[in-house]
């Protein structure tokens, strides 16, 4: 019987398990606002259903609050918060942003989060910290059409500001690397997505800072990318230094068995979102099984293609942990 973090270890090497790894996370809106409670959040989650790797998942603004933005909670069924506040609002704003330390107190506060996690999980259960992109966050700093905007009027301004979120980020990476508090980062590509950009326009504003920011995290063995959304430019983004790629395979391009041949990164998927929400124990059993014959096994994580929604019923997350036994 093997431990969580010999099973994603094996799975990695594709050395034989003794069973599928399977790893599910969400969000926890209102728990979400203190290091503490989003913690005891956290570990209430993993002691009920036992994944094999532990996600932390903090609102999207924890990133990025010390710039500025709010945001609040307005019930969406993703577990994900509005945003009442943006910072950029004319071009020259992303120049002006500074560099943030790993003291401002909503990072500090998600490295207390962490600290509170390692120690009560301990070494044996692989944690992973979520990461938005340096993309991603400028979305949030912005609103989607302003960022977009100023991306293709002033393109040089907007790469400084992505420069100066990325530096931000690597210290954040370096924080919780050196301190040893996390097993890998989960990065979270937004933009890699042929409705929101053109592949021309994803190399010189995501990829670029993407594996800038990326270099910190480097050194962990457990690094996972989170490739969001659908028409998805997956071949982009195979290169970087992650062991496991995360995406919607269910609802794009390409399937398990296709990216099992198109890539040596590990595979976290098979599971749809919707399918966790509001379908039957027996359709998740079929596709959970479905995902294993396609890669018979190998180099697979059983999961969803993003978050599990707040509104998915307890007795379909038990089917699906409870499928691989």
């Amino acid at each position: 019987m093997m431990n969580h973090r010999q099973r994603i270890e094996a799975c990695l090497s594709e050395k034989q398990v003794d069973r599928t790894p399977v790893a599910m996370w969400r969000h926890f809106p209102g728990d979400d606002q203190s290091p503490e409670s989003l913690a005891a959040a956290t570990l209430h989650w993993q002691k009920e259903y036992d994944w094999d790797i532990v996600k932390v998942t903090p609102a999207s603004s924890y990133a990025i609050k010390d710039w500025g933005v709010t945001d609040e909670w307005r019930g969406d069924g993703e577990g994900t918060r509005s945003y009442t506040k943006r910072v950029i609002i004319s071009p020259e704003d992303w120049t002006r942003l500074p560099v943030l330390d790993i003291d401002s107190p909503h990072l500090a506060a998600q490295l207390k989060c962490l600290a509170i996690l390692r120690h009560e999980l301990g070494p044996d259960v692989p944690l992973v910290q979520t990461i938005f992109s340096p993309l991603s966050q400028a979305k949030n700093l912005a609103g989607g059409e302003t960022l977009l905007a100023h991306m293709r009027m002033r393109p040089d301004f907007v790469n400084r500001g992505l420069e100066i979120i990325g530096e931000s980020t690597r210290k954040f990476i370096r924080a919780a690397r050196s301190n040893g508090l996390i097993d890998g980062v989960f990065y979270a590509v937004q933009h890699a997505q042929a409705s929101l950009l053109s592949a021309e326009e994803f190399s010189e504003f995501g990829r670029v800072h993407d594996l800038f920011t990326l270099e910190s995290a480097r050194p962990l063995w457990l690094n996972i990318l989170h490739l969001h959304g659908v028409n998805v430019f997956f071949s982009s983004v195979t290169d970087y230094p992650v062991q496991i790629i995360n995406w919607h395979d269910r609802d794009t391009p390409p399937s398990l068995s296709l990216a099992l041949k198109r890539t040596s990164l590990t595979l976290c998927g098979g599971i749809r979102r919707e399918t966790m929400v509001y379908g039957t124990p027996t359709e998740i059993l079929a596709e959970t099984n479905d995902a294993i014959q396609q890669t018979q096994g190998k180099r697979l994580i059983l999961g969803t293609g993003c978050v599990v929604p707040v509104i998915a019923p307890h007795g379909n997350l038990m089917t699906a942990r409870t499928s691989v036994e």
